[in-house]
């Protein structure tokens, strides 16, 4: 059971849950049949008390603690809360965090924080976060300029080095992820020949205006004899891109 506590709107006490990773709040429904049945018992003891003599106002009057105004709960009841809203939850078998649907990866039976599919949630979440923003830039007129800024992104992510376990990026020459310390592969370098500068996979120098002939993957750019996976070319000693 995750945390939670006990409120009362004037209709009988309830219990709120709360998502261990957002907070984010699930209520519980509170017992109005009961609440209303234990009011008029009460109101309807206390009538007949008070025709007795010797007893008094203050006899009847503590017959019975008013559900409409009580901040408490028996476990058997706390227990019945948590049974209405405990669908809405999962726990977590790395961390035990009781967490929402929203913050759980039903696909790995892990919390978003631990699950090994994290970056590539992470990665989904990024992809709805750009169309969102894709659709308020063409609402508003600006879809060229998003087209632009979207296009400027790709061409920096495109120069980063990437864990190839966990998905994290670092600037380009990092040679260790420092998330998992697994070896990070490098972004590709495609340059021109004649001038030396990015060309973004371009067909021809954005610089120069110098057509680039690329060789096919797993060829070397030297002598174009098959590499077969080999980090230099077996035929010549180039390193391999």
């Amino acid at each position: 059971m995750p945390r939670y506590d006990i409120r009362n709107d004037g209709m009988g006490p309830y219990a709120v849950f709360y998502c261990e990773a957002c907070d984010r709040e699930f209520r519980s429904q509170p017992e109005v049949a009961a609440t209303i049945a234990k009011d008029v018992g009460r109101k309807a003891l206390g009538g007949l008390l008070r025709n007795v003599p010797g007893l008094g106002n203050a006899l009847a009057s503590s017959t019975a603690e008013d559900p409409r105004y009580t901040l408490t709960m028996t476990p058997q009841q706390l227990e019945k809360a948590w049974r209405q809203v405990s669908p809405r939850f999962r726990e977590c078998p790395t961390c035990l965090r009781v967490v929402c649907l929203s913050c759980f990866d039903e696909q790995s039976g892990y919390c978003n924080d631990d699950t090994p599919r994290r970056a590539e949630i992470a990665e989904s979440q990024a992809e709805q976060a750009g169309a969102a923003l894709k659709g308020f830039a063409s609402a508003l007129g600006l879809g060229e300029a998003f087209k632009q800024v979207s296009s400027a992104v790709k061409q920096a992510s495109g120069a980063v080095a990437r864990c190839p376990n966990d998905g994290t990026t670092a600037p380009a020459g990092t040679k260790f992820c420092p998330e998992c310390g697994s070896p990070m592969t490098q972004p590709v370098v495609d340059v021109c020949p004649n001038c030396g500068k990015e060309t973004h996979g371009a067909k021809f120098c954005p610089e120069c205006g110098t057509k680039i002939e690329r060789q096919p993957a797993g060829v070397c750019p030297n002598c174009g004899a098959e590499a077969k996976g080999a980090k230099f070319c077996p035929e010549c000693g180039t390193k391999m891109p």
